[in-house]
């Protein structure tokens, strides 16, 4: 199966390198590169086929990456956008997960892990390495000691649907919840399309993220 990607990166130069490792893997395929959040919006709005997934540079001029990401979650949450940046502080990871990515890496990354981490987002809908993962257990943490966190009641999810976004937010597959449950991969899509109603939430990146800040999983440690 062909992954379509778009790049979004002011630097020319990174570009290049970007298109060079990409087109390296036969599943990719790059469908066009943006300079900025408004050439990748235009883009976007004018496609005939959506791309499956986002490489998102953070400082972009005339918008920059986290409004794009803001824009693009909500316009199109099919789309998976993996921030891509220099940055690699908490503040970053946070803000660019709450406004939707689907997975963080920094520039420095390997091409083994870009090309890894594209794929898990094809195929899970998110990727969040244990750096990542650790910070957005943090967040969730200091919501629930907020006075205006959120409470569910027991029959808020089933046990199954419990069962499911927890392997869900551990980042297996379809295939491997099936197994693990003793379901089949058609029932897992229905629990996590009733995952999905349930949250109001509009993509698995953005499930992980409500699961977690409002304790309906315990804290994720990545297997």
């Amino acid at each position: 199966m062909i992954i379509n990607v778009v790049i979004a990166d002011d630097e020319e130069l990174f570009r290049v390198g970007m298109v060079h490792i990409l087109y390296s893997d036969k599943d990719i395929n790059i469908m066009f590169e943006a300079a900025n959040g408004k050439e990748l919006l235009d883009f976007l709005a004018g496609c005939d086929a959506l791309p499956d997934i986002v490489i998102m540079d953070i400082k972009m001029p005339e918008l920059n990456g986290v409004e794009a990401t803001k824009i693009v979650n909500k316009a199109y949450p099919e789309v998976g956008i993996v921030a891509l940046t220099t940055y690699n502080t908490k503040s970053f990871i946070r803000n660019m997960i709450d406004v939707g990515a689907s997975a963080y890496l920094v520039k420095n990354s390997s091409p083994d892990k870009v090309l890894h981490t594209i794929k898990q987002v094809f195929y899970k809908g998110f990727y969040y390495d244990n750096q990542v993962m650790k910070i957005i257990n943090q967040a969730g943490a200091s919501k629930k000691n907020t006075a205006d966190k959120s409470v569910f009641d027991d029959s808020f999810l089933t046990p199954r649907e419990r069962e499911v976004l927890e392997l869900i937010c551990k980042q297996y597959t379809t295939h491997e919840i099936g197994e693990k449950l003793f379901i089949s991969p058609r029932t897992v899509e229905v629990h996590r399309k009733n995952l999905l109603e349930k949250t109001g939430v509009r993509n698995i990146a953005g499930l992980v993220i409500f699961a977690i800040n409002s304790d309906l999983v315990p804290p994720i440690i990545i297997e």
